[in-house]
């Protein structure tokens, strides 16, 4: 994996950007982003959510598990099992600190968003049924508890250990929202299974990548780029063990609006690939988020 140095000026997960022409500044969050894998009858596949029409970000389109870190998950101190602190950092580009939030946030936002818990009773144990968590759960999506009290009250121990880190991707300075999302892969633990009870999906589904990009070619469902980067490269690999063993190099990806021949044109890698497969290209609005 690529070594980066640790960002600086990003304070509690936050930093300001001046938007081109708006004179105003925006808001970079950090967010974690999961993608669950397990093995189907024709290869690894990946746990996917249709997000609520009605949300203010990303609405209807179809996404991982995730969202932002929250400030407790910054404050915390849990149990915890797996590479400390500092191996994060050093993979993800960060300090310590911010590395110990972005975990905590993509554990806690898989729990909230599809019942999926990384989480155990020892450190080398896994929860195998989380129904009788849903109470915890919901209180968690209202902010009602923390991550770190929930652990805490049950007497369980984070998994660290059952993430990978994989990518990293900024939404664009031309959005009105924008974050700094750390992508990272887990597979799913014996006995649990991914659900759809959140406020903010509409519909969820376990596919193949290639399964899910043909869905997007033909127009059902909608991938940012992304998403649709995630799943071109999960694709490559022929099992969910080939998968945790990767060890990708971890650039931060920041799309940029250029005008090329008059007409503005999201660049990112392999954007030219992603754009000429595109089904319907008024429905993207120049975003790079997930």
């Amino acid at each position: 994996m690529s070594r980066r140095s640790p960002s600086g000026g990003y304070g509690a997960g936050v930093s300001e950007t001046t938007v081109p022409g708006s004179g105003s500044a925006v808001a970079i969050k950090d967010a974690s982003t999961v993608m669950l894998v397990r093995e189907g009858d024709s290869g690894p596949e990946v746990f996917l959510q249709r997000r609520v029409g009605a949300m203010a970000f990303a609405a209807g389109m179809t996404v991982f598990p995730g969202g932002g870190v929250d400030p407790s998950d910054a404050t915390v101190e849990l149990e915890w099992a797996g590479p400390d602190p500092q191996w994060w950092a050093d993979r993800l580009g960060t300090t310590a600190g911010r590395a110990k939030a972005l975990v905590c946030a993509a554990v806690r936002e898989t729990f909230e968003e599809c019942g999926v818990l990384l989480a155990g009773p020892t450190a080398d144990s896994v929860i195998a049924d989380t129904a009788g968590y849903r109470d915890a759960r919901q209180q968690l999506e209202r902010r009602e508890l923390t991550l770190a009290q929930f652990l805490a009250e049950e007497k369980l121990v984070l998994r660290a250990d059952l993430l990978r880190p994989w990518a990293n991707w900024i939404t664009p300075v031309v959005e009105p929202r924008r974050y700094d999302t750390r992508f990272f892969v887990a597979v799913l633990p014996d006995g649990q299974k991914a659900d759809g009870a959140t406020s903010e999906a509409a519909a969820v589904q376990w596919r193949t990548p290639a399964a899910a990009l043909e869905r997007w070619r033909a127009g059902e469902d909608v991938l940012l780029p992304p998403t649709w980067s995630q799943l071109v490269a999960l694709g490559a690999f022929g099992s969910t063990s080939e998968i945790l063993a990767a060890e990708p190099v971890i650039e931060p990806i920041l799309p940029v609006l250029t005008d090329v021949d008059g007409k503005q044109v999201l660049n990112f890698p392999d954007n030219a690939r992603y754009f000429a497969d595109l089904p319907d290209k008024n429905r993207l609005q120049g975003s790079a988020r997930d």
